[in-house]
């Protein structure tokens, strides 16, 4: 009985946290500014935090996978603040951030071709979208390779989200799923907004995806304390 109001809780604090960070986030969309936008990625770091010492508390067999994940959550919060001041290297922390989630989600399933497959299914349009499509000014060569290798990465890791979710339907991967998929549309959005002249409307529809896809990142920590098949 315990056990369960214990988890009742857990979830009514991260319903707070996605209440807080959708307002947050509809403010700084509003409003802007740097400060605004730190304390909207804080959130879901804090939130990442909680959940990760109280399954570490639990001690459950996926705390390898919380871990990495939460470092993810903390280099996508560093490349969010630091994308507005310097484009290149907030792009490297996303990066970052990305790889750990691979690692993250390696740990519930191990890597497979098929992962890879599923990452080049992803990879390959959005190549073609970045190098053909003639609405994109990126300034330099350096800009438009930083561009293409950050999408190798990330479509690695909702190809690796896709897999882990073929393998095995359960709840925690079809979180980690929607919230990785989200991600990236999100960055799709990004790309638009700062390289393209329709710019307003892909930036709005970049902010409103990003912070709900890092609450449900942060937020599958919590069902790695589900029963869930772990045979290979």
């Amino acid at each position: 009985m315990q056990k369960i109001k214990d988890n009742l809780n857990l979830f009514i604090v991260n319903l707070i946290f996605l209440i807080g960070i959708i307002i947050s986030d509809v403010f700084y969309i509003i409003y802007g500014g740097l400060a605004l936008k730190g304390f909207t990625s804080a959130l879901f770091v804090v939130l990442g935090l909680i959940n990760l010492i109280c399954v570490a508390i639990r001690k459950t067999s996926k705390l390898k996978f919380a871990i990495w994940l939460f470092a993810g959550l903390f280099f996508a919060m560093l490349g969010d603040i630091v994308l507005n001041i310097h484009f290149i290297s907030g792009a490297a922390l996303f990066a970052i951030g990305h790889i750990l989630f691979v690692v993250a989600y390696s740990n519930l399933h191990k890597f497979t071709l098929k992962d890879l497959l599923f990452g080049a299914c992803i990879f390959v349009p959005s190549l073609l979208i970045i190098t053909l499509v003639p609405i994109f000014n990126y300034g330099s060569v350096l800009m438009e390779i930083v561009c293409i290798i950050y999408a190798l990465i990330i479509s690695l890791m909702v190809g690796k989200a896709i897999g882990n979710f073929v393998k095995e339907k359960s709840t925690l991967n079809l979180i980690i799923l929607i919230g990785s998929v989200l991600f990236f549309l999100s960055d799709f959005m990004l790309l638009f907004n700062v390289f393209s002249s329709i710019s307003a409307v892909f930036g709005i529809l970049c902010l409103a995806l990003y912070y709900p896809a890092e609450f449900l990142l942060a937020h599958s920590i919590l069902h790695t304390m589900e029963k869930t098949n772990d045979k290979e």
